[in-house]
């Protein structure tokens, strides 16, 4: 094994010999190469040895030798590294890792596949009950472009704390400090727990535009304990990816979210709990209002109770029960209830629902949190074009942004939407076409100018309409730049202009049994539908389809339809396209009747899936598209 250590110094004299060849070390690593101290010694250093008094009789005492790293590679284990892109949207996956030499020893390569990296270690699997002692995090990174130049580059490194996170920049910025160390700590009353994670991001990259994104180098990764003691690793350890994204199929978007605060209780089968409603969780009980329940249940369902409503005591959205059923996601963990549905129940006027809200499900059952905000669409993207190198952040009303790409000013036609990947203080997100010739005019922001944007504290939706109602229908006046601005501190890690769909609310499904299969690009397959499906076929439904494919579209088609041969939902195909986000595919009764008529009793009896790739379809149904 190579040797990692700063030399230590034994006597005074031995000192002042080796301040010249040892004074640009990074105190942190030796793994600035011999040759790259020698081509700097003239710039400042990161971090150099304190020069001893130029006289003094006392011996100096030599500086403790630096502990061994946690991890240095030297074994080539890697299996506790893997993508972790939730960090920061609009990152991409590595195309591979592996350990290989560089400068000087051995180190991990990431390869990015496309734009930025996440690379997420597996903290509690390398340290197992030590992980909680972690207190700062070293390692050296190291950048190397495709075409052999130096660019500077940067990101952070990031604790995943039960989901939520904080990071420290890095950055590498100088070719005579590259690689360089990076430092990262944790925050005053966090600390790292089984399912945590540390991930070193790639977010902005000056390659990207002329050579493409950069390889990291990663190397002496080092976990010190509050005292500064080195805390061993256990190099064997595995990666297991963190299930972090919200599956919002079958579900709208939500705006002007209102918390339950302390709404998390349990309960058995066929049995209700929950506590009194705060009065702002009540004022925003309104039209078009929909609350959001976060759950788990042994039977899949949940539904409210308004305990004290005058009249008889009625549940709400209870499948099978009085009124519409609840609205549930296909992983059965989130149901929305809409004021209307509400209201079927209760009536109209919320001050007579009394004060108190219930869940209850017909099996054993958990909810974890309530909310309630304004109903708005969920959006999809087809066509995307990105705006490359797209990343920024400022403080609240502050403006931060970049000359538009011809292709993406090209993309901003009637029927497109700009999508901004975002987090932000205070949640919100707006866009500012700052040299358009109708003036200077936010677009999407709260309570200004036109309407507001669709966002959700991580993606901000903002349509052609939206914009051309402010700076009018010509594009071409709309200036060369894009900005962006929030009411508080914020951060916008990607943008993309692409067509609009939206993703419809469904309850009522109806499952297609059975339907678990799969195919090459352009082949199909499929299964002969149950009476129960066909009989779902109605106006007004859709067809809800859970998939995988590489190239992300899906569509159906009724093989034994009367008439030729015709795909439904093909984009670009005849009819409207499907609209899908590459989990889930949504095709609605009006589509396929443009295809295959009105009349279902001549579309056949079998409904086979495609994609133009290679593709995989892990369930089917059948359900009722809200208003």
């Amino acid at each position: 094994m190579k040797a990692k250590k700063v030399l230590a110094l034994c006597v005074a004299a031995a000192m002042a010999m080796s301040l010249a060849a040892c004074g640009n070390q990074d105190a942190g690593s030796d793994n600035v190469s011999q040759e790259t101290v020698q081509q700097s010694s003239e710039s400042t250093p990161e971090s150099s040895s304190e020069a001893a008094p130029e006289s003094s009789e006392a011996p100096v005492e030599a500086p403790a030798e630096a502990g061994p790293a946690s991890i240095d590679f030297e074994d080539e284990l890697f299996g506790f590294i893997g993508n972790n892109t939730s960090v920061a949207g609009g990152l991409g996956d590595a195309s591979g890792y592996g350990v290989v030499d560089y400068n000087g020893s051995k180190a991990l390569e990431a390869v990015p596949d496309g734009k930025g990296l996440g690379i997420g270690f597996q903290i509690d699997a390398l340290l197992g009950d030590k992980v909680s002692q972690v207190k700062t995090v070293e390692l050296t990174i190291g950048a190397k472009s495709p075409d052999g130049k130096f660019y500077a580059c940067s990101g952070k490194l990031y604790g995943l704390y039960a989901g939520e996170k904080d990071g420290d920049a890095w950055s590498v910025y100088l070719e005579t400090a590259n690689p360089k160390t990076a430092v990262y700590e944790v925050p005053e009353g966090r600390t790292f727990a089984a399912g945590d994670y540390f991930v070193v991001s790639l977010e902005t990259d000056n390659a990207s535009a002329e050579a493409g994104w950069q390889t990291l180098y990663i190397d002496n990764v080092t976990f010190k304990d509050a005292s500064g003691n080195v805390l061993e690793a256990d190099s064997s350890a595995e990666y297991v990816a963190a299930d972090n994204e919200i599956d919002r199929s079958n579900l709208c978007t939500l705006t002007d979210v209102v918390e339950f605060e302390g709404f998390a209780t349990s309960g058995g089968g066929w049995g209700q709990a929950g506590f009194t409603m705060p009065e702002e969780f009540i004022s925003a009980l309104v039209p078009g209002s929909v609350v959001e329940i976060s759950y788990s249940s042994a039977s899949g369902d949940m539904w409210v109770v308004m305990n004290e409503a005058e009249g008889d005591w009625r549940r709400a959205c209870q499948p099978g029960g009085e009124g519409t059923p609840a609205y549930y996601n296909n992983a059965g963990n989130i149901a929305q209830i809409t004021f209307e549905q509400l209201a079927e129940i209760y009536g109209d006027d919320v001050s007579k629902w009394g004060t108190s809200m219930q869940c209850e499900a017909s099996g054993d059952w958990e909810v974890f949190s309530v909310k309630v905000g304004k109903k708005a669409p969920h959006y999809t993207l087809t066509n995307a074009v990105d705006f490359e190198g797209f990343v920024t952040s400022e403080a609240g009303w502050a403006q931060s942004g970049f000359t538009m790409p011809q292709e993406f000013v090209d993309a901003l036609v009637p029927g497109s939407i700009v999508e901004i990947t975002y987090s932000s203080e205070n949640g919100d997100m707006w866009a500012l076409m700052n040299e358009a010739q109708a003036g200077w005019i936010r677009v999407g922001q709260p309570g200004g100018e036109g309407t507001p944007a669709v966002t959700d504290g991580s993606k901000c939706y903002i349509t052609y309409e939206q914009f051309a109602a402010l700076y009018g229908d010509d594009v071409s006046t709309w200036g060369t730049t894009m900005q962006c601005e929030a009411s508080g501190a914020w951060e916008v890690y990607g943008v993309r202009v692409g067509t609009a769909q939206e993703l419809k609310m469904v309850n009522n499904l109806v499952n297609f049994e059975g339907f678990v299969t799969s195919g090459s690009g352009w082949g199909q397959a499929g299964f002969t539908m149950p009476e129960e499906i066909i009989s779902a076929l109605v106006p007004g439904s859709v067809v809800v389809i859970s998939y995988s494919s590489a190239s992300g579209d899906m569509w159906v088609i009724m093989n034994e339809a009367e008439g030729d041969w015709r795909r439904a939902g093909q984009p670009g195909g005849e009819g409207t396209p499907a609209a899908v986000d590459g989990k889930v595919c949504q095709i609605t009764f009006e589509q396929l009747a443009e295809i295959y008529g009105d009349d279902v009793s001549k579309w056949g009896t079998s409904m086979q899936c495609e994609a133009s790739g290679d593709w995989e379809v892990f369930s089917v149904a059948v359900g009722t598209a809200a208003e």
